[in-house]
């Protein structure tokens, strides 16, 4: 749900017990919550006043919690901020009084710390993704996805890049510098300029640390920090029942391709295809994962590459589904884009091949070709992949 465009219906379902919602800032927590509880006590913890008198008396919730007549349902927005609120959540959970705790946080790096441990089985949880095409339906737009990417906040905004300078801005002095989660700020940020070369690449750790000058061990320590921060995700090779050997090292992306853009400087040397391919992957993979978040019945996101250079960019394996999804930044398919997923389905003959390009035209060659924009159109949760 966005405050822009309330017609905007997310496909986010809210749970009937207590949950975590986990999601990077900008992609409508609040906005969603609100909308969806409209009578909840709502406890905003970003303004500096109600979180400093939680963080000085953390009880204070329960008085708060039991004053409150109109609804049994209560959000602690950026719940990260004071994890000691999570023990005073746990223990009204365990009264047993018909409270229900929507928890919304856009790091969990605190909440690692601070016990988060302590609510497990008691709160599920959940996350909420950008924007996904069949979200905004007819509104949806490939190019303005691959040029400023699918959060919220940006999505609606009038000056799209400046938004997202902004927002990367944000989360280096908000969060980086304010949690102090670095010693030296401008160490991160040249490893995040470094980094951003990786998105939808093999992660070689020895390679960033050597071209951002960062030990390695600095550099693992900030990788985590943007996973923690929910910015980045690492995915596996699909190792199940291999019959290749195959490469040992996870493959980068930050969560939305206007992220990657905005930290992506372009200089005169780069060639538009270095930009361009990896940030349609990358948009690829984060409709991918909303539809992993959103569907009911669990799947797992990888890649497959082997030792020999073989590679598939996306496998879904899961109770319902095997799939095996390339994606190519080209208007025409060669019998080499069809290689990687060739030698998969001889090794894993169930799995259903699919390869993403940016034609006009559905294929239908050994393997079905789709054009990636009606691709994104139609992934819906808790349907198939491609039906």
């Amino acid at each position: 749900m966005n405050q822009k465009n309330p017609l905007v219906k997310r496909f986010f379902e809210s749970p009937k017990q207590s949950f975590f919602l986990f999601g990077p800032r900008g992609t409508g927590k609040s906005t969603l919550m609100q909308s969806l509880f409209p009578n909840a006590l709502y406890i905003n913890l970003l303004l500096s006043k109600t979180r400093e008198r939680f963080r000085a008396f953390p009880d204070e919730l329960i008085k708060e919690v039991k004053a409150f007549s109109n609804s049994l349902i209560v959000i602690i927005d950026e719940v990260q901020k004071i994890p000691e609120l999570l023990a005073v959540v746990h223990s009204l959970i365990e009264e047993k009084l018909g409270f229900v705790f929507i928890l919304t946080g856009s790091s969990s790096r605190k909440l690692k710390r601070g016990g988060a441990d302590l609510l497990a089985g008691r709160a599920l949880i959940k996350f909420l993704d950008p924007f996904m095409a069949s979200e905004l339906k007819d509104a949806f737009l490939l190019e303005r996805a691959l040029k400023f990417g699918m959060l919220p906040l940006v999505w609606e905004s009038e000056e799209p890049m400046e938004a997202l300078y902004s927002y990367v801005s944000a989360y280096i002095d908000e969060e980086v510098q304010a949690e102090a989660l670095v010693r030296n700020v401008g160490q991160f940020s040249r490893f995040l300029h470094v980094i951003s070369f990786s998105h939808a690449q093999i992660l070689n750790v020895n390679n960033i640390a050597r071209e951002s000058s960062v030990k390695r061990h600095t550099v693992d320590n900030f990788i985590t920090i943007l996973e923690d921060l929910l910015l980045a995700v690492r995915i596996e090779v699909f190792s199940f029942r291999a019959q290749r050997e195959l490469s040992q090292h996870p493959k980068f992306y930050f969560f939305d391709a206007g992220i990657f853009r905005a930290l992506r400087k372009i200089g005169p040397g780069d060639r538009s295809e270095e930009i361009e391919g990896p940030a349609l992957e990358g948009l690829v993979f984060q409709h991918l994962r909303g539809w992993l978040h959103y569907t009911k019945v669990k799947h797992d996101l990888y890649f497959w590459r082997t030792k020999s250079g073989l590679e598939v960019d996306f496998i879904i394996y899961g109770e319902t589904n095997f799939y095996a999804i390339e994606v190519k930044n080209n208007s025409t398919v060669s019998p080499e884009d069809l290689r990687g997923l060739t030698h998969f389905i001889e090794d894993y003959p169930n799995a259903i091949p699919l390869l993403l390009y940016r034609g006009p035209k559905v294929l239908h060659k050994k393997i079905l070709c789709l054009p990636v924009d009606e691709f994104l159109k139609q992934l819906r949760p808790n349907f198939p992949i491609f039906s």
